[in-house]
Parts: structure tokens; sequence; C-alpha cells
């Protein structure tokens, strides 16, 4: 498989990215400093091959990010705005098939790190990878939203732009659980 050049590998260590882990109970989500890697692409990019039906959608906050995961075995997806006009997705690494070498060969070496003030650990965070990765993919979010491509979103419904799953918006006690030792 080629290389893509419509995404980019990166490692969050947000306290929301830690909390969603967390809450799943999935290992294997977040590393040892509280990562999680995902690939940022444009949600027209994305296809959705098996499992729709267990496809499910949460937010730890009113107007937080959609994240989504799979109920059978809650292995976490990705991240939507809850917009679908502003065309982002980061998946998961875990939905991805192949691992970590398929990962690599597709997508090329995580280049980016952010929020790293959240890690458990110390972790170089990287400024300049991260603004032109963020630029980067502004740029063409700008172009698929100015030309109508934003609507080919496979976590969002075509015809009304709601999401294709109900919203499960974290009770307060289930919150503050989640983000306990985050």
């Amino acid at each position: 498989m080629a290389r893509s050049t419509s995404a980019v590998r990166a490692v969050c260590y947000c306290k929301d990215c830690q909390a969603f882990a967390r809450f799943l109970g999935t290992q294997g989500i977040t590393d040892p400093d509280g990562g999680t890697e995902v690939v940022a692409t444009l949600p027209r990019h994305v296809r959705l091959t098996a499992g729709l039906e267990a496809l499910s959608c949460l937010s730890l906050s009113e107007r937080g990010l959609l994240r989504w995961y799979a109920s059978c075995c809650n292995t976490p997806v990705g991240n939507t705005p809850r917009n679908r006009k502003l065309p982002y997705v980061g998946l998961v690494h875990n939905c991805l098939e192949g691992g970590a070498s398929s990962i690599a060969s597709t997508f090329g070496t995580r280049r980016v790190a952010v929020n790293t003030q959240s890690a458990r650990n110390d972790v170089q965070s990287t400024p300049v990878a991260s603004t032109v990765a963020v630029v980067g993919l502004m740029a063409s979010a700008i172009v698929d939203r100015l030309g109508g491509a934003y609507r080919d979103n496979p976590f969002f419904a075509a015809d009304t732009g709601a999401p294709i799953r109900s919203v499960r918006v974290l009770s307060s006690a289930e919150r503050e659980r989640a983000y306990r030792d985050a």
C-alpha cells in the first residue's frame, strides 16, 4: 500500500483522550505516557467496512468531541467534531487494520505530539510539526467545506448532517470516574 499524503500520524496526550480510554476500559489505547496515537485525516477518506451495527458514539460533555467506538468490544474508532461541516476525523490506531507496521508504511512515521503537558511522563512536544500538520489539514478541510466534499462523512447522515448514532453524553459521575487519575 502506498504511503498516504492525506493524513498525519500524531500522538495526543490530552486529559480527554486519556479519560475516553479509561471510560472504555480497553487495554492498549494509550501508551505508557498516556498518549493515544491517531491518524488525522478528512472523513471522506474513511470507509467503515464492517461492524457498523456496533458503532456507538459518546461525548465527555455537552460540547465535547464526538468519540466513536465499537460497543461490542469497546474499541475506539475515532473522534470528530460535532458538526460535519468541520471535516476532520482522528482515527484511533486500534481500529486500523494491520497493526503498527502497516500504519507506518501507509501513513509514515509519527511526527506530531500534542498536549504533552498532560502526559504522565516528560514527553517532547513538536510545535513546528504540529503547526505544519494543522495548517495542512485545515487547508484540505477548507477545500472540502467549500467544495461540498465535507458531506462525504461516514459518521454523519448525508441528508440531515446529524450523527448516524445518538450521542451519549457522560453523566457527571461517569465523567468524574473517567478523569480520575487522568
